[in-house]
């Protein structure tokens, strides 16, 4: 059977659980190392499966912060010739 747009459902729905996981309070780190085949064999699964992510989820360390970034003013990057 062919399925199409398989990545790109699986990437929506990785967000989506990324953004719940966020919600309940929890830490999440995304990791997509290349190539990703040891997954299959590590795990044990068959070859037609393809790995997407690695999704490491856990209780943060305190209180997480974002760090504040300001953009350059818009002068300082873009120039006309």
């Amino acid at each position: 059977m062919k399925n199409y747009y398989v990545t790109e459902s699986v990437g929506i729905a990785t967000g989506m659980l990324i953004s719940a996981i966020h919600v309940a309070g929890l830490a999440a780190l995304t990791h997509t190392p290349s190539p990703m085949g040891f997954l299959n064999q590590l795990l044990g699964r068959p070859v037609q499966e393809k790995p997407f992510l690695i999704l490491v989820v856990g209780c943060p360390d305190g209180e997480p912060s974002v760090p504040i970034i300001s953009r350059k003013p818009w002068e300082e990057s873009v120039t006309f010739l």
